[in-house]
C-alpha cells in the first residue's frame, strides 16, 4: 500500500515538474469570467480624433474633494451620445465612465 502511495506521489511530483518546467518556463493559467474583470473604467476626454471617436485616458477617483489621477496610456473611444456622421464637439475635460464592447472602447457623454 505504502508502494502505491509512494508511487502517486512520485507521479504527481513529475507532472508538477512537467508543467512548471525550468523557472523562466513556469506555465501561467489564468481564468477569466464575466464577474472577474472591471466592466467599466472612469475616463477623462483629452482630445476628439474624427467624427465621435475621442481621445480617452483612464483615470482613477480619489477621495472627495480631489481632483482624479491620469492612469495608463491614452486610446480611442467611442462617443455614443453622438452622431456617427457628424464631427463631435465633447470638449477635452469631459469625464465619463467607458465601457469595452466587443474590440471597441465606447462611453456616453452629452456635449
Amino acid at each position: 500500500m505504502s508502494n502505491e502511495q509512494e508511487n502517486t506521489g512520485s507521479r504527481e511530483l513529475l507532472e508538477r515538474l512537467a508543467r512548471e518546467g525550468t523557472q523562466a518556463e513556469r506555465e501561467l493559467s489564468i481564468v477569466t469570467s464575466p464577474g472577474a474583470r472591471e466592466s467599466g473604467w472612469a475616463i477623462k476626454v483629452k482630445s476628439q480624433s474624427s467624427y465621435n471617436v475621442y481621445n480617452v485616458i483612464a483615470v482613477e477617483i480619489g477621495d472627495a474633494g480631489s481632483l482624479p489621477v491620469e492612469i495608463g496610456q491614452q486610446m480611442q473611444a467611442v462617443n455614443l451620445a453622438e452622431s456617427f456622421l457628424q464631427e463631435g464637439s465633447l470638449p477635452a475635460g469631459k469625464y465619463a465612465v467607458m465601457l469595452r464592447v466587443g474590440d471597441k472602447n465606447v462611453f456616453y457623454a452629452e456635449p
